[in-house]
């Protein structure tokens, strides 16, 4: 069921039911326009409002089980890489910068890698290095995640990166470039509408990091896995995500704290590059 077949159904049962939009949409706490999208599958509803406007309908209990659980499944889409490298990674990159820019405030927690919005080009190339694209699907990806940085210099918005110890001290690419990379780091955590916070490896933890993700304003979620990406605007899932970044956060150096310890792995790059 998609959220045009969601929509037709929640209407459906309001004109089975015999009850005016404006009445149930009143009695959803939603406005009319809100409930007429939905019926017209011009809006995907969320998990909440498909709840609310099966229980302003009286509905039995199995048909709101049964509803909520597809309006999860609309709210929640899965992707496999390999779909995306099939189509062009750099489509997937412009996609993804058209949601950036409807972003007022983007959160990153990141465990695997230096987040996309801060790496280099070098440390792009590395990322995509086992992914089979060819010289010229690189080069196009590449370039779309150049483009995508652009939104940083964008003052009436916030970024918040959080970044574990570790990914810092991975060496993806050969020393000097991850010194470079550290320094990109340190560099655009001086720009003031960009935070960035590194979870120490010495400090103890409630949490695991089970996985990276960006959160966009609090309507959005995508999860990276190592086979797909998933997508979900579930209020109740972003909750959860949001709830896992506000715990990293509270335990992440940032500010001069965080540069020092950056600019400290920095210098055991340099130092390994001129002892080979």
């Amino acid at each position: 069921m998609n959220s045009m077949d969601l929509g037709r159904t929640l209407r459906e049962l309001r004109e089975a039911d015999g009850k005016e939009a404006k009445a149930v949409a009143r009695s959803a706490a939603m406005s009319p326009s809100k409930l007429s999208k939905i019926e017209n599958g011009r809006l995907a509803p969320s998990v909440i409002d498909v709840e609310r406007i099966l229980s302003a309908l009286d509905m039995p209990a199995e048909v709101k089980a049964r509803l909520t659980e597809a309006a999860r499944m609309v709210a929640t889409e899965v992707t496999a890489w390999r779909i995306y490298r099939r189509t062009g990674l750099h489509k997937h990159q412009e996609e993804i910068r058209a949601i950036e820019a409807r972003t007022s405030l983007l959160r990153v927690f990141q465990a695997s890698c230096i987040p996309g919005l801060l790496q280099s080009p070098e440390y792009v190339r590395a990322v995509q290095q086992n992914s089979e694209l060819t010289e010229d699907a690189l080069e196009k990806m590449i370039g779309a995640r150049m483009r995508r940085q652009e939104v940083l210099y964008d003052r009436q918005r916030t970024f918040h990166f959080l970044i574990t110890e570790s990914v810092l001290r991975w060496e993806l690419i050969r020393p000097p470039m991850m010194a470079a990379q550290l320094d990109k780091l340190v560099t655009m955590s001086r720009m003031p509408n960009i935070a960035i916070g590194v979870v120490p490896q010495s400090a103890p933890k409630e949490d695991l990091p089970t996985c990276s993700f960006v959160m966009f304003d609090n309507r959005l979620v995508i999860v990276e896995i190592p086979h797909s990406e998933i997508t979900t605007s579930d209020p109740r899932d972003v909750e959860q995500y949001m709830r896992k970044f506000d715990g990293f956060e509270h335990l992440a150096l940032t500010g001069d704290v965080m540069r020092s310890m950056v600019e400290s792995i920095r210098d055991g790059f340099l130092r390994e590059q001129e002892t080979s």
